[in-house]
């Protein structure tokens, strides 16, 4: 517990008797222990459907239009297993992102018993949360998409269709760094795939009839880069390559710049151990302050291994009271 001045902008009660309990009343039916979480919310699940749709259309155009028709297998098989490897991290990280816990605050629990269960002693503050009726614990912040409260919560993000909470701001770093990696490859390989093309087969797609007869090159001959087994740039049209390419170049971009900022800004608010809400709201620093390899850790989980890169490793993060309330 720790000592908070008492002109702090939020729902300060210094008496159980003024949390008004009774107005508080438990979920009816509350889940199961180990029910999966998900947010019910139309727009967070169409961005997440979104979110899979556009790393499915890079999975296409990357394997059918790029590495399963070039003759090149060796350079094929390498990027095929990095880029699938890297999209199925960022989908599983996006899975956990959305599906866990962000760390919401037990719903309804500012009653009568929990309250005297606390043992609030003279002088103590605790905080409630009037929407939904929560004893909140130092550093949680009502969600309105979630309508709950979560445990330091940086932000709610319709791409996850989840806040961004205590429990999981480790995959939601990894699915923003696995996305900037899978964007920043497709990059690469259009601009190879362009440039071998362009030197090549499409040259002699587009080809006038003059052209072709001052080249030797018949109509029939023209015409094989669209056979699959003799051109190495694509198994469709130039011009639909074209255009496929041109979609993957730019959504690539798009992301690669959206989420590298993300990345960004997630590594500078676990270094700094403050969420986006915090500094947005200029919130005082009420918590010990710790090193940034410290503060990682507590994230990704302890000690560092291979497991801070993995979707599927639960960070160690020591088993913490969810009732850390304020003095």
């Amino acid at each position: 517990m720790m000592l908070i001045p008492t002109h702090h902008f939020r729902d300060i009660e210094r008496k159980p008797e003024y949390l008004q309990p009774e107005k508080c009343v438990p979920p009816p039916y509350p889940g199961p222990v180990g029910t999966m979480w998900f947010i019910r919310d139309g727009c967070g699940i169409a961005c997440a459907i979104v979110t899979w749709f556009l790393v499915l259309y890079a999975e296409f155009v990357v394997l059918f239009v790029m590495l399963i028709p070039s003759r090149d297998y060796v350079y094929s098989i390498i990027n095929g297993i990095v880029f699938n490897l890297l999209a199925f991290l960022a989908l599983a990280s996006h899975c956990r992102a959305m599906l866990t816990d962000p760390g919401a605050v037990p719903k309804g629990n500012a009653t009568k018993e929990f309250i005297e269960s606390l043992q609030l002693k003279p002088g103590q503050v605790v905080y409630k949360c009037p929407k939904c009726c929560s004893i909140k614990p130092d550093r949680a912040h009502h969600c309105s998409v979630c309508k709950r409260c979560i445990r330091k919560m940086d932000h709610h993000c319709p791409w996850v269709n989840n806040c961004v909470g205590e429990n999981n701001q480790k995959y939601f770093v990894l699915f923003t760094m696995y996305i900037a990696l899978i964007s920043l490859h497709a990059l690469i390989m259009v601009g190879f795939h362009f440039l071998h093309c362009f030197e090549e087969d499409w040259t002699t797609y587009g080809l006038n009839r003059e052209e072709m007869a001052e080249a030797g090159i018949s109509l029939h001959e023209k015409m094989q880069p669209l056979n699959v087994s003799s051109t190495e740039c694509s198994s469709f049209s130039p011009p639909t390559t074209v255009i496929l390419l041109i979609l993957l170049c730019f959504e690539g971009l798009l992301f690669l710049i959206f989420t590298s900022v993300m990345f960004g800004t997630q590594v500078h608010s676990i270094c700094t151990d403050e969420t986006g809400i915090e500094q947005l709201k200029k919130e005082e620093r009420r918590w010990a302050k710790k090193t940034k390899w410290m503060n990682m850790k507590a994230v990704f989980g302890h000690p560092f291994s291979l497991g801070w890169a993995s979707p599927f490793a639960t960070p160690d993060q020591g088993k913490a009271d969810p009732y850390q309330y304020v003095v």
